[in-house]
Formats: structure tokens, C-alpha cells, sequence
């Protein structure tokens, strides 16, 4: 945006008793108001193009053009930075929504689905959860790549579930892989066994094999961020985890998920008997993969999303104005942790 020149806020070089100043404004007035290249300036004030280019550097310099970013008002720049710096995060993404769970569900569904749409440039071998509610929403609204977007997507743990609901693991996959030109890996198994033994017995068959191969070489992973109370979805999957090991989970701190994978909320991992009863990437090993984008909100989750962020579950969030101003507040993180605790949240 080209300005008249004023006072600048930061001293630059000035103009006074500088000749050029009414070609510099010329110049810079042609190019940035006009929109004339800056061949056709030099064409027109007789100027070679090199020395075109000069004077519109120099108008930067002086003050005399200065940019400015004009922020439209359901962008939250600051909060992002905010959250980037105070917790190293790759890049965070604030989301414009607030309102019920439903409402927030349908505003992160929209903003994930733009997302990939922008940075998924194809060559990504992706892994994802099985079993969320948010990244249904996001597929749900996210439109075919005309170029393809990622190698593979897999599945993080077991997608095998109460018939009535499997469908939804298989289309959150199926439909993703599509959307993206992506041959889609299944775990053919569900995501919590009875026992440690008959979890082992699963690994050994080759199919798990393949699996745990494409888990190995995973660039990207796609997670929900589940808190200690399970979400319709999971609960009605066959999958969640029953009443008596809450109980231990919450006696030992613990405030959310990633893949049934339990932390506290500084993100440390719960180790319990639950863990050798998960069909699913192993903790180290999705700690290993370069890109973890999480995307989760609302107040129910507000200790789980900053519990995953601490402990590095993700190294990327999408989130809610509302989840993100409590993750810049300390005094809302005790009070979320203090709620876990209580069983409140």
C-alpha cells in the first residue's frame, strides 16, 4: 500500500534536501497505486529499469512506502504467535469459533479441512486416529485434491469395533485416502484387547506386520486429543476404556489421549497394564514422527490439548479462540488440571 510520507516511527534515512524526492513519490505512487510495472514506469519517465528498481528500494528505505498487513477480524494472528512461542509449537491455528461442543466440532472440522488443503503438497505418509469425532468433521468438509496430496494413510491403532459404528473408523480412512489420491492401510484389529497376550498374538499375524512397516516411515500424524471422558463415538465403538481403568488412569493423573496413549497433564506418559493391551503405534514410535497435528477444542478439553502440547503428543494444534486464550493463561490451567482431578471435567 503506497502512504504519503510522515514522521517514521524508527529513524530512516530522511529525504531533506534530496532532489529525488518528487521522482522517488512518482515512482512509488506509479507502482503500488497504480499497479504499472515497473518496465513501463521506466519506459515513461525515460529511466532505465535497474534504476527503477532502486528507487522504489529506496522508498521503502526512507519511509515513504511502508506495508501494512490489515488483519481480517476471524484471525488471530497474535494468539497463534503467542501460543508458537510460549510453547515451541511448529505453528498453531486459532480458529474463530465458540459457541457449544457441536458448534466448535463444525468450526475445527472446517478450519482442519483448509488446512491440509494448504499444506499437503503430496509425498506425506500420514497416519491417523481411528476414532475421532473432529476428524470426521474434517473429512466430512474437506474437498478432493486435483493433485495428489499424500503417498498413504494409516491407521495409528485398531479400527475394528462395534459393527453398528466400525463404519465411521472405515470412512474416516477410506474417505480421507480418497480425498487425497492416498492408498489407504487398515489395522485390522481393534484398538484395545483384553489381555496382553492376545494383544501379542495380533502383532505377530503378518498383516500387523505390514502395519507396524508403514508406522515406521510415517512423516505426518492426524490426531484427535481425547480427554478421560470418552467421546460418544469411542464409547460406542467397543473401544473405550471401561470404568474400573478410568479410575486408575485419574488416580495416577491422568488428563487426556492421544490413541489411547495417556498422559498427565504436564504430558507425561501414564504407564499402566493399559498400555500392553493397545493394538496401536507405540508411544517412542509416535514420538518419532516429524509432524504431529492435533486438532481438538472446546472446554471439556482445554487440560487434555494442553497436556499433549507439553508432553510434544503434538507439535502442531488447531484450536479454538477460547481453548487457546486458556493455554495462555496459567491460572485456567490449574483450574482445568484441578477439574480432572475432581472428575469434574
Amino acid at each position: 500500500m503506497f502512504m504519503p510520507l510522515q514522521p517514521p516511527e524508527t529513524p530512516r534515512p530522511s529525504l531533506a534536501g534530496d532532489g529525488q524526492a518528487r521522482l522517488l513519490t512518482k515512482v512509488a505512487h506509479m507502482y503500488h497505486e497504480q499497479g504499472i510495472r515497473q518496465a513501463d514506469i521506466a519506459r515513461a519517465l525515460h529511466l532505465s529499469q535497474a534504476r527503477v528498481s532502486r528507487l522504489l528500494k529506496k522508498a521503502v528505505d526512507v519511509g515513504l512506502v511502508r506495508t501494512i498487513v490489515l488483519v481480517p477480524p476471524d484471525v488471530h494472528p497474535d494468539l497463534e504467535q503467542a501460543l508458537e512461542q510460549k510453547f515451541g509449537l511448529l505453528e498453531a491455528v486459532v480458529v474463530d469459533v465458540e459457541g457449544d461442543e457441536q458448534e466448535i466440532l463444525r468450526g475445527l472440522g472446517s478450519a482442519g479441512a483448509s488446512y491440509l488443503e494448504a499444506v499437503l503438497t503430496g509425498g506425506e505418509r500420514i497416519g491417523i486416529s481411528s476414532w475421532s469425532q473432529t476428524l470426521l468433521s474434517v473429512v466430512d468438509r474437506l474437498r478432493p485434491f486435483k493433485i495428489r496430496g499424500a503417498d498413504t494413510i494409516v491407521q495409528l491403532v485398531g479400527g475394528v469395533g462395534v459393527s453398528s459404528v466400525q463404519a465411521e473408523a472405515n470412512r474416516l480412512l477410506s474417505e480421507l485416502a480418497r480425498l487425497l489420491g492416498a492408498s489407504p492401510t487398515f489395522v485390522p484389529a481393534p484398538g484395545l484387547v483384553g489381555t496382553e497376550a492376545i494383544r501379542q498374538s495380533l502383532l505377530a499375524d503378518p498383516a500387523m506386520d505390514a502395519v507396524a512397516r508403514e508406522w515406521a516411515s510415517l512423516t505426518l500424524a492426524l490426531v484427535g486429543i481425547g480427554s478421560l471422558q470418552p467421546s460418544q463415538l469411542l464409547r460406542e465403538s467397543g473401544n473405550a476404556i471401561a470404568a474400573p481403568d478410568q479410575e486408575k488412569l485419574l488416580a495416577a493423573g491422568a488428563v487426556g489421549d492421544v490413541c489411547h496413549r495417556f498422559f498427565t497433564r504436564d504430558g507425561q506418559l501414564v504407564h499402566s497394564d493399559l498400555d500392553t493391551r493397545v493394538v496401536g503405534i507405540a508411544a517412542e514410535s509416535y514420538l518419532a514422527v516429524p509432524r504431529r497435528i492435533g486438532i481438538a477444542g472446546g472446554r471439556r478439553k482445554h487440560a487434555a490439548v494442553r497436556a499433549a502440547i507439553m508432553g510434544g503428543w503434538v507439535n502442531v494444534v488447531l484450536t479454538d479462540v477460547g481453548t487457546a486464550r486458556a493455554l495462555l493463561d496459567p491460572e485456567e490451567g490449574d483450574r482445568a488440571g484441578t477439574a480432572v482431578a475432581s472428575g469434574r471435567a
